[in-house]
C-alpha cells in the first residue's frame, strides 16, 4: 500500500510538505558545487544519504547537465549551467567590485586569504577572495563556494547583525532542516547570549572549520560588512590552525580586519542603490 504523504510515481515521501526526493537532490548539488571535484563516497557522505541513493541522484543530475564525471578518474564536479543558475542574481556585484582592492591590500599585507561572503538562505556564499593571490593556502575558493552559517565565522557575524526581521527569517528555514548544522544553529540562536559576544567585540571566529575542502586545517576570523546600516555580508580572513592559536590571530589581525570592513562600509554607503 503507497504512503498516503507520497506523490504519485515518485516514490519519496514527503516531510512537513517538502519533497524528500528534491531536497536530497538539492543537497547533493550542494556538496558538488562546495568540493569543486568529490568522490562519490564524498558525496554520500557530505549529503547525509545512502551511496546507491547518492549514486542514483548524480546519475540524475549528469542526464540534466548539472553535474559530470572527470575524465579519467572517479570524481564529480559541477558545470557551468550550475552558475547560470544564479545569473539573475547580481546584488554582490558591487560589493565584490568595492571589496576588491581592499581584500587585496589585506592578503599583500598580512599573506593570509581574505575572502568576502553574503547570506544566501541558510549559507553563506563567497562572492571573491584572494586564495589565488597567496600561497598561504590549501585551496582556490571560487565564487560560489557555500557554508552554513553557524559553522563559519562569516556566518556568525552575519547571525550577530542580522536585521531582526531577516534572522526571524533564518530561524524559520533551520527549523525545517534536521542535518548537524542546522542543529547547531538553533543551538546558538536559542539565546542572545553568544550573539551578544560577538556583537560586544565587533567579529566572530571559528576554529578548525569543519565545511571546507580541507575540514579543519584552516580557522577564520571575520567582521561584518554593513550598506545603510544594515548588515550586507562578511570579511573574512582564513589562516591554517596549526599557524597559530586563534588568540594570537585575533590580536594580530582583529583590527586590521575591522578597519578594513569599515572603509568597505563607508565606500558601500557611498555608492548609488539600495
Amino acid at each position: 500500500m503507497a504512503d498516503r504523504n507520497s506523490a504519485p510515481g515518485d516514490g519519496e515521501p514527503e516531510r512537513d510538505g517538502h519533497v524528500r526526493a528534491l531536497a536530497r537532490g538539492l543537497q547533493v548539488l550542494k556538496v558538488i558545487n562546495r568540493g569543486g571535484s568529490v568522490t562519490m563516497m564524498q558525496i554520500s557522505r557530505g549529503a547525509g544519504i545512502p551511496y546507491p541513493t547518492a549514486v542514483r541522484i548524480v546519475d540524475t543530475l549528469i542526464a540534466e547537465g548539472m553535474v559530470e564525471r572527470e575524465p579519467a578518474r572517479k570524481r564529480y564536479r559541477p558545470t557551468a549551467l550550475v552558475r547560470a543558475l544564479a545569473s539573475g542574481y547580481r546584488e554582490a556585484d558591487d560589493l565584490v567590485a568595492a571589496a576588491r582592492p581592499i581584500i587585496v591590500e589585506l592578503t599583500r599585507r598580512f599573506l593570509w586569504p581574505v575572502s568576502i561572503s553574503t547570506r544566501v538562505g541558510g549559507m553563506m556564499m563567497v562572492q571573491d577572495s584572494t586564495h589565488q593571490l597567496t600561497t598561504l593556502t590549501f585551496h582556490n575558493y571560487a565564487p560560489g563556494f557555500t557554508l552554513p552559517l553557524s559553522e563559519c565565522a562569516s556566518g556568525k557575524v552575519w547571525l550577530a547583525f542580522a536585521d531582526p526581521d531577516d534572522l526571524e527569517t533564518v530561524k524559520a528555514g533551520l527549523a525545517h532542516g534536521d542535518g548537524p548544522a542546522e542543529r547547531m544553529a538553533r543551538l546558538l540562536l536559542a539565546g542572545d547570549n553568544f550573539l551578544q559576544r560577538i556583537r560586544a567585540r565587533g567579529y566572530a571566529t571559528q576554529a578548525r572549520n569543519a565545511y571546507t575542502a580541507t575540514p579543519g586545517k584552516t580557522s577564520s576570523l571575520a567582521a561584518p560588512l554593513f550598506r545603510r546600516g544594515k548588515v550586507a555580508g562578511a570579511m573574512s580572513l582564513i589562516f591554517f590552525s596549526a599557524a597559530m592559536s586563534m588568540r594570537e590571530a585575533e590580536a594580530r589581525y582583529a583590527a586590521a580586519l575591522l578597519d578594513a570592513a569599515n572603509r568597505l562600509s563607508t565606500e558601500l554607503d557611498s555608492l548609488p542603490g539600495g
